[in-house]
């Protein structure tokens, strides 16, 4: 293992709630849309700032979609030692299960490279929509 990507004993993430969004304008070929609500909770003595994320979703057929992208919501939150940052985002599936699961990278004050876990999450369409 790299000594740079090191992950912090007390920089957690949360997934606080996942909800799917029937009433969302999504475009045939993905038809569900789940919005998720995050938390990255930042309990070292360190500033964290947010840099990058990496995505994987695997959908009820196995398929993977990979989606990386820099900071986060169009952010690059920098999240001080005992504060979190919260955001809300969504995926758009093509069948009615996935889960998914990540990462968040980022540097620490001392200009250290970070990675912090992104829990693993289920989206499931509600029987009534089926």
């Amino acid at each position: 293992m790299n000594p740079d990507f090191l992950e912090p004993k007390k920089l957690t993430v949360t997934v606080d709630r996942v909800m799917y969004h029937a009433q969302a304008s999504t475009p045939p070929d993905r038809p569900h849309c789940f919005v998720y609500f995050i938390s990255i909770h930042n309990d070292t003595d360190r500033d964290f700032t947010v840099m990058g994320r990496k995505w994987v979703v695997t959908n009820s057929e196995g398929e993977l979609t990979v989606l990386e992208g820099d900071g986060v919501v169009g952010q690059f939150p920098k999240i001080e030692p005992g504060e979190k940052f919260s955001y809300n985002s969504f995926h758009l599936l093509d069948t009615h299960s996935a889960v998914a699961e990540g990462s968040y990278l980022g540097v620490d004050s001392d200009g250290r490279k970070v990675v912090t876990r992104i829990p693993r999450f289920e989206m499931i369409v509600p029987p009534m929509i089926c």
